[in-house]
């Protein structure tokens, strides 16, 4: 017999969150070393389509158990249509760099979202910034800088997977701050729906002209990257329903460790110390946004934060 979460007590529904998070971390994980795997012969666009194709299942699931066909409905068609942009950009910049780089390095470069977040929430959305998450965001760059090697790169010696896997962060980032507005109205499984829904349509009209007849072995494994896709986002919005973002968020730190693990057992990749010290600063410094913002969602009258 299963317990529902108001049976639950606050410490039971934490640890279960937790252990949520980390499970969509691996599952995240496991998607995007497959994802790599696949680029060795099929187009991002290819992998693209079936990544939102076959997420669909497990987010219909959880939309019609939450608000059935209800939940289709939406009063900001123009937003999500807005975010889908963004968020698929994101993963054609992710998906390129994944061809051509090591996963752990786009995943530790990916983890820089939380500073490009709070530098655009300035702008974007008119949120107040004070000097303790300035100076994170300050060390946050300096991280990725480390990450992204800036001579290399002017020197052009780099990949330029390295500019994709920043490209596609600061695109996510944009994605996260238009799901800010959105939620105000609507519900997380809307919001993931349509996204999904517009990714299909973008990728599907452009699939004639990418398209490559997999065998059935690799047809597996292309439904395998949506199905864990959207496994991973359904793991994802549960963890966060059942304890706080401030206690759950830090440990989609994970993820690295499964990039690396992955990384280093299917490819032979390992992250050489320069990327291991960048990550480090990068992980940290979101880790620290992440205890201000939820200072400053406790004490909203209080100066600087």
């Amino acid at each position: 017999m299963s317990v529902s979460p108001q049976n639950q007590s606050p410490l039971n529904q934490t640890a279960l969150g937790i252990g949520l998070m980390v499970l969509a971390a691996a599952v995240f994980g496991m998607m995007d070393a497959l994802v790599k795997w696949l680029t060795a012969g099929y187009s991002t666009v290819q992998i693209m389509f079936f990544r939102s194709v076959f997420a669909f299942p497990p987010i219909l699931m959880l939309l019609w158990r939450n608000h059935g066909m209800a939940g289709l409905r939406t009063q900001n068609f123009i937003g999500h249509g807005l975010r889908s942009i963004y968020g698929c950009l994101a993963m054609l910049c992710f998906f390129s760099a994944y061809a051509t780089m090591p996963l752990a390095d786009v995943t530790a470069i990916a983890f820089a979202a939380p500073v490009f977040i709070a530098c655009l929430s300035v702008w974007l959305l008119g949120e107040r910034v004070g000097l303790h998450r300035w100076s994170a965001i300050v060390v946050g760059f300096v991280g990725m800088l480390v990450i992204l090697r800036p001579a290399a790169l002017l020197s052009g010696h780099a990949s330029p997977g390295l500019l994709l896997a920043a490209a596609g962060t600061l695109l996510y980032s944009l994605a996260m701050i238009q799901i800010r507005k959105l939620t105000r109205h609507e519900a997380s499984p809307t919001i993931a729906f349509y996204f999904t829904a517009f990714c299909t349509l973008y990728t599907g009209l452009a699939l004639p002209w990418f398209w490559t007849t997999p065998d059935l072995a690799d047809l597996g494994l292309l439904i395998a990257v949506g199905l864990l896709g959207g496994m991973a986002q359904l793991l994802m919005t549960r963890a966060f329903s059942l304890a706080a973002v401030s206690v759950v968020a830090p440990f989609d730190y994970t993820h690295l460790l499964w990039s690396v693990l992955l990384g280093w057992y299917l490819f032979g990749d390992f992250p050489d110390l320069q990327t291991w010290i960048g990550s480090a600063i990068v992980v940290a410094s979101g880790l620290y946004i992440l205890y201000r913002e939820t200072v400053r969602r406790r004490e909203p009258v209080q100066g600087q934060d």
